[in-house]
C-alpha cells in the first residue's frame, strides 16, 4: 500500500498529465486529421493521431517526475520511465471515446489507474536507451506482462470527462469524489425504473433485449469510462458490457471509483473483477449502484 505523501505526489502528476493531455488533443477534437490513423496499437487496434498525441504527453509527464514508473496504456503497451524498480503502475487510457472526440460529441475521457509496484517480480529492463526510458516509437517497447499486479491493486483512480471538466478520483479506503465533493449513488432498488447504461455492439442481442422489457431506460454512450462513473453519481443505475471484449486498461481508474461509493462491480457471472493489469487482459463487466439492481441484472442476463 502506497503512503499518505506517495499517494500525493502520483495524484498531483496524475492531474498533470490530464490537465497536459487536454491541452494536447484540444486541436485536433472534432477534425478529420484527429482521426489519421498512424499505427496499430499495442492492443490489436488501430491508433489515430488524436489518441498517440494524447499519450505522448503522459509518457513526458512521467518522465519529467524523474522516478520509476511502468506505463501500461492502449496504444504503447507496457512501458518502463526511470531507472532501477518500478514504484508503481500507471494503467492509462489517454483517450476513452475516441470517436466522440473527432465527432465533438461531448463524451470522451482520460483514465488513469495506479497501483503500488511493490508486488511487480520482473521489471522490464531498457537495454537500448540508457537515460532509463524508451523511445515511444521504439519496437523494443513490449506489450507483455511485467508482473502479476490485477485490477484488485489499484489504489487511485482518476476519470475526467474532457469536454465537460467533470472529474472523477478515488483512493482505495478514502472515498471517491466528483469535482471535489463525495459521490452518493442512486439509491434505487427497483429494476422497473431503473437507468441502464451499456456497450452493445456485437454483444447477445437476445440478453440485451431481455434486459431492455426490464429497466425503465437504457443509454449508450460510447465512453465505457465515463458510463461507469455515471454509476459511481446516480446518473445511472448501472452499466453493462457483456461481450467478454472489455480492456481492463478502460476500466481500472472507474471500478475503483464505483467501489468507493460502495457499489457493486463483477462480470457477467457474477465474479469479482481479477484480471491482469496489461492492454490484452479483457473481461465483461456489471456495474450497479447496490447488490438489489445487480443481483436483478445477473438474474435477467442468466449469469446465474
Amino acid at each position: 500500500m502506497m503512503n499518505e505523501e506517495d499517494v500525493q505526489f502520483w495524484s498531483k502528476v496524475s492531474k498533470k498529465i490530464i490537465e497536459e493531455a487536454q491541452m494536447a488533443i484540444l486541436p485536433l477534437v472534432g477534425t478529420i486529421k484527429g482521426g489519421e490513423i498512424v499505427k496499430m496499437g499495442a492492443d490489436g487496434t488501430p491508433t489515430k493521431l488524436i489518441d498517440l498525441v494524447a499519450e505522448n504527453k503522459v509518457v513526458e509527464v512521467l518522465e519529467d517526475t524523474g522516478r520509476s514508473v511502468t506505463l501500461i496504456s492502449e496504444e504503447i503497451g507496457e512501458f518502463k520511465v526511470g531507472e532501477g524498480s518500478s514504484e508503481v503502475v500507471f494503467v492509462v487510457d489517454p483517450l476513452d471515446g475516441t470517436s466522440n472526440a473527432l465527432k465533438n460529441i461531448p463524451a470522451y475521457a482520460i483514465s488513469i489507474a495506479i497501483a503500488d509496484a511493490s508486488g511487480i517480480h520482473k521489471t522490464h529492463k531498457n537495454l537500448e536507451n540508457p537515460s532509463g526510458s524508451q523511445n515511444i516509437n521504439s519496437k523494443t517497447s513490449k506489450n507483455q506482462p511485467q508482473n502479476q499486479l490485477t485490477i484488485e491493486d489499484i489504489e487511485i483512480g482518476f476519470v475526467k470527462n474532457l469536454a465537460t471538466g467533470d472529474l472523477y478520483e478515488a483512493v482505495k479506503g478514502q472515498g471517491a469524489m466528483l469535482n471535489g465533493k463525495k459521490l452518493v449513488p442512486s439509491t434505487q432498488e427497483d429494476i422497473s425504473k431503473s437507468s441502464i447504461g451499456a456497450y452493445i455492439y456485437r454483444a447477445e442481442m437476445n440478453k440485451v433485449d431481455k434486459l431492455c422489457k426490464a429497466v425503465r431506460r437504457m443509454r449508450i454512450l460510447g465512453s465505457v469510462a465515463i458510463e461507469l462513473c455515471y454509476v459511481a453519481d446516480s446518473t445511472y443505475d448501472a452499466f453493462i458490457d457483456i461481450r467478454g471484449n472489455l480492456r481492463i486498461v478502460d476500466i481500472s481508474a472507474a471500478k475503483l471509483i464505483i467501489e468507493e461509493t460502495r457499489g457493486i462491480v463483477t462480470d457477467e457471472k457474477c465474479q469479482p473483477l481479477n484480471g491482469k493489469l496489461n492492454v490484452l487482459e479483457r473481461t465483461s463487466i456489471i456495474a450497479a449502484c447496490n447488490p438489489i439492481i445487480h443481483s436483478d441484472i445477473i438474474q435477467i442476463l442468466g449469469g446465474i
